[in-house]
């Protein structure tokens, strides 16, 4: 088919660039690389790091522990370790087993199966969606590290922003006393006038909030009243959200050259902060009070019996890992072709969880203390989310002795563990870009990866406005939503039923050699079974408990869900879209039209010709000749058009 076939005995070395698909090597490749035209990791330290980076995100931190403490204690780590076997490992081993095999990205990669290619194309563009509102979160991390380099943390009292709701303390605001041996109910300026005393369980408080709470709202997102009211761009906010791009874009101006370097400080030290973090936790008093909130005595087995739980945990383990997003397909497809995706895939997924449980203790700690300090029990001050990274747990740093330090080490810690996966996320967008563009990208790979970046910016400003809290939960509320479950039940349909899951395990065992069929099994069962059933369910499930977003007590408007739901339309619609364009441009009756995008193109199979073997010979040179396939009745062949 045009290509300079070598004898077998050939090793994919330096020579290997005598028959890739272009002679031209990528300047961001070295000469030690397999793949001289796409590059490799430098080593396997660099791709394990970046893929913990990438799964190890914010929610480690502000929404795993929370949902433990929510379902059960301790007891929620049963449903979420069996979510991990069933549903997160299988679908992470697929991906990455994919990426690696073609050395394409999320959307090339569908030359394995054409008619889905939308499902690439679904997962880049709510990538970068996700990019768009991933960087202003780290923003925030960063204007938050910023104001910690005080004497007095900006947010430890009740300071000229506040107004007459900001307490540090809960304020009184009736009960019942004995007044000359009758019992009456009073405001508490009367009580106290008349030297009385509240009677225990009679009184209520006024509804104040923690100076740490109105400092979020009130200085540093100077948040307006809801969706409808724009307000001006917060320029300090917009000045932390350029930087965060800069440091993105500084890091991967060699593309993975450059990231697969930063990420030994960015992916390993946010763990040393968490060890100090947990070690200062636990020796403050109040800290085993919240530990056993956390994953203690207060876990409550019966919790398993709520379908609710096991929603949770099976949610929680799909999105921590990543999966569905292109990310994991892009970073494995720069491995090595021999590399051991099996090992890889089950430490990076083990590592996330145990990141998950470890950080819950350095959370639940501080926060056991600051509910001590406060006489109030652990379920009043704990959270999640945004209200957990910057109003509870910072509230709680204030309290310590030498706040600003252990302020600093929290944000720093968010930042880097922003950054990792920001980092993952862009490359999965230039990956794209190279596979459709790869001359273009082997000259220009800095200014597009500049490109990128700047467009994001400018696009991520709305994000930064006095209403962008409400667009940054609009935007994870849709397009982080649905259309990932969508494209992964998509994903598992396409490549287990459709290329067929014992032909894509021969794939496999092409890169980690063969395997028994008893090493099979539980992948078969849970990728031909078990995994899509799980997905479809929880899709369902989603689907069917759907309800307008909110942040807080704050309601959207109408046009703000139709906005919402106009992003997730386009994200998914490519699907389609793309489906029927792929029919379209195939030839034959309309049968034959399906059939043919059904299966592989010709030039599907491992990126380099000294891996393809017997099974992958026919492949052609894509950048040489363009060629389709049609069913016939052996099977199908190939024709030049």
């Amino acid at each position: 088919m045009g290509m300079l076939n070598l004898p077998g005995f050939l090793s994919c070395g330096k020579k290997k660039k005598d028959f890739s698909l272009s002679n031209e090597k990528d300047a961001h490749a070295s000469d030690s690389d397999e793949n001289l035209e796409r590059g490799n990791w430098s080593n396997k330290a660099d791709y394990l790091l970046s893929m913990v980076g990438y799964a190890v995100g914010l929610g480690n931190v502000w929404r795993f522990p929370y949902l433990t403490y929510q379902n059960g204690g301790g007891a929620f780590l049963i449903p979420y370790t069996l979510m991990l076997a069933l549903a997160g490992l299988p679908l992470f081993f697929m991906e990455c087993s994919l990426g690696q095999f073609a050395s394409l990205g999320p959307i090339s990669v569908w030359r394995i199966l054409p008619l889905f290619q939308g499902v690439g194309v679904t997962m880049v563009i709510i990538s970068t969606f996700v990019a768009i509102y991933y960087n202003v979160i780290i923003a925030y991390a960063l204007y938050y590290l910023f104001a910690s380099f005080q004497k007095v943390l900006p947010w430890s009292d009740c300071f000229s922003w506040a107004d007459e709701f900001c307490s540090k303390t809960r304020l009184i605001s009736d009960c019942n006393a004995t007044l000359n041996g009758e019992i009456i109910h009073a405001n508490y300026s009367f009580i106290t006038s008349n030297n009385l005393t509240c009677i225990n369980d009679t009184i209520n408080y006024k509804p104040v909030q923690f100076p740490s709470e109105q400092y979020w709202n009130k200085v540093a997102l100077q948040r307006s009243s809801g969706l409808d009211e724009t307000g001006n761009i917060v320029w300090y906010l917009a000045l932390c959200l350029l930087l965060s791009w800069m440091i993105v874009a500084a890091a991967l101006f060699k593309g993975i050259k450059s990231s697969g370097k930063v990420v030994y400080f960015t992916a390993l030290f946010p763990y040393v902060i968490l060890l100090i973090l947990l070690v200062r936790g636990a020796t403050l008093e109040g800290a085993l009070d919240g530990i056993e909130y956390y994953i203690g005595k207060e876990s409550n087995i019966t919790k398993l019996m709520e379908a609710e739980v096991w929603k949770d945990a099976a949610t929680q383990i799909f999105y921590s890992l990543s999966v569905a997003w292109g990310g994991l397909v892009a970073l494995s497809s720069y491995n090595k072709f021999h590399n051991n995706c099996y090992s890889d895939a089950i430490f990076v997924c083990v590592t996330n969880c145990l990141t998950s449980v470890f950080a819950g203790f350095a959370i639940f700690s501080v926060l056991g203390h600051m509910a001590f300090v406060l006489e109030r029990p652990v379920s009043e001050v704990v959270d999640s989310g945004f209200d957990l990274a910057f109003v509870a747990y910072p509230e709680a740093l204030s309290k310590l002795p030498v706040s600003p330090l252990w302020s600093f080490l929290f944000f720093f810690m968010l930042l880097l563990l922003g950054l990792d996966s920001q980092f993952a996320t862009i490359e999965t967008l230039t990956t794209t870009i190279q596979d459709l563009y790869p001359q273009m990208m082997k000259k220009l790979r800095i200014p597009i990866t500049l490109g990128v970046c700047i467009l994001l910016f400018f696009l991520g400003l709305i994000c930064v406005t006095q209403a962008g809290i409400y667009w940054v939960n609009l935007i994870d509320h849709f397009c982080a939503g649905w259309g990932i479950l969508i494209a992964a039940v998509l994903e598992l349909i396409g490549i287990i039923y459709i290329y067929g899951g014992n032909r894509f395990i021969e794939d496999i065992e092409m890169m980690i050699g063969k395997k028994s069929c008893f090493f099979w099994m539980w992948w078969r069962m849970c990728w031909f079974f078990l995994t899509p059933v799980l997905l479809v369910a929880i899709l369902v499930w989603s689907l069917v408990t759907f309800s307008t977003p909110t942040y807080g007590s704050v309601l959207y408007p109408a046009w703000g869900t139709a906005v919402g739901w106009c992003m997730i339309i386009f994200c998914v619609i490519w699907i389609p879209i793309v489906a029927v364009v792929k029919i379209c441009k195939a030839e034959g009756n309309i049968c034959q039209r399906i059939v043919s995008c059904c299966r592989p193109t010709a030039n599907w199979g491992p990126y380099l010709e000294c891996h393809r073997g017997e099974r992958y010979s026919h492949v052609v040179n894509p950048q040489k000749e363009k060629e389709h396939e049609i069913p016939t009745v052996s099977g199908f062949t190939y024709f030049r058009e």
